[in-house]
């Protein structure tokens, strides 16, 4: 029986492992392009009819999993018709310097369930269940922080905010700092912090500030599948920008997205594996047994949400099968 995410951990695990590969060698597009290539592969065996409307980019710039580029099989049998939106390597510098929190990302639905992002920064904030419904994208940092904190009955000096280390941000920085909460800078990796920031037990209670808008979808179709929120609004860098955005069906520019309109799905299914330990995923790790990962598979209908440790045995008499 075809079981659709169980074939997409296959594939977040394969591009995991060969990314692995490259973890600290200092080249951050040889890790990207380990990635690309092994999901390529992977997705072509799939009994699929697959369109990626999130992407590595344009076709004229992404040799591989372009947008609008078609993967599977397409005609074996009755092939399930899919968009699907990857981010082959979230934390291509961390994975080239062997930094904490890389992961291999991909979401899928049925066709029309994922909003065809562009590539653009986007304003998030993003919460768990217990604070969903409780924050505003306009509203002051403070408001929301004091909103959170209330939700998780706890006092705002408790929460841990996790925002990108970058110069745009240094406001929202000091406004945070200012409300008494704790802040988590990260160098990359906003998609695995948004997902954290929906599990409990990861120490991270929310995500601020502006980061890629394809990683916001991918984030929504992952807080789906775990009641948390996200809110969105595009950033609009210029004119020639504005006017892709409206020629890709974007009428409102600076509309709010909430969580169910960047990830509209009815059948969400959502795979991403480790390549580099973190808060919420253990790295890949190579034995003289086997290669190990961990993953976490998640699918909106019906509403489930698997961590999968796996090993994939070394063909070896004495191979060992062990516990952790």
């Amino acid at each position: 029986m075809f079981d659709l995410s169980l074939e997409m951990l296959r594939v977040v695990e394969e591009a995991a492992i060969a990314s692995a590969r490259t973890m600290g060698m200092g080249d951050a597009k040889a890790a990207d392009h380990a990635a690309v290539e092994s999901m390529r592969r992977s997705m072509d065996t799939l009994a699929i009819d697959g369109t990626i409307v999130i992407g590595e980019g344009e076709r004229d710039e992404a040799p591989m999993l372009y947008i609008g580029e078609k993967v599977g099989t397409g005609s074996a049998g009755a092939p399930i018709t899919v968009d699907i939106a990857v981010d082959p390597l979230e934390g291509t510098n961390l994975c080239a310097t062997g930094g904490a929190g890389s992961i291999t990302v991909l979401a899928a639905s049925e066709r029309g369930g994922l909003l065809h992002a562009p590539d653009c920064y986007m304003e998030k904030i993003v919460v768990g269940p217990a604070a969903k419904g409780s924050v505003d994208l306009e509203a002051p940092v403070k408001h929301n922080l004091k909103a959170i904190a209330r939700r998780l009955q706890r006092g705002v000096d408790d929460l841990v905010v996790v925002v990108l280390d970058r110069p745009r941000h240094a406001q929202l920085i000091a406004d945070i700092r200012e409300a008494g909460a704790r802040i988590r800078l990260i160098s990359d990796g906003d998609l695995s912090a948004g997902i954290g920031a929906a599990v409990a037990g990861t120490g991270v209670h929310a995500v601020m500030g502006s980061g890629g808008a394809p990683e916001g979808v991918l984030t929504a179709a992952a807080l789906r599948c775990l009641n948390g929120e996200i809110l969105g609004r595009l950033v609009v860098k210029d004119d020639a920008q504005k006017e892709r955005m409206q020629s890709m069906g974007i009428r409102d520019v600076n509309k709010i997205y909430t969580t169910r309109e960047l990830a509209p799905g009815h059948g969400l299914v959502f795979a991403a594996c480790g390549v580099t330990d973190g808060n919420l995923l253990q790295g890949v790790r190579f034995t003289g047994d086997g290669v190990h990962t961990q993953a976490i598979v998640m699918t909106s209908t019906p509403a489930r949400v698997r961590f999968i440790d796996t090993t994939r045995l070394e063909n070896k008499p004495d191979v060992k099968v062990r516990f952790h």
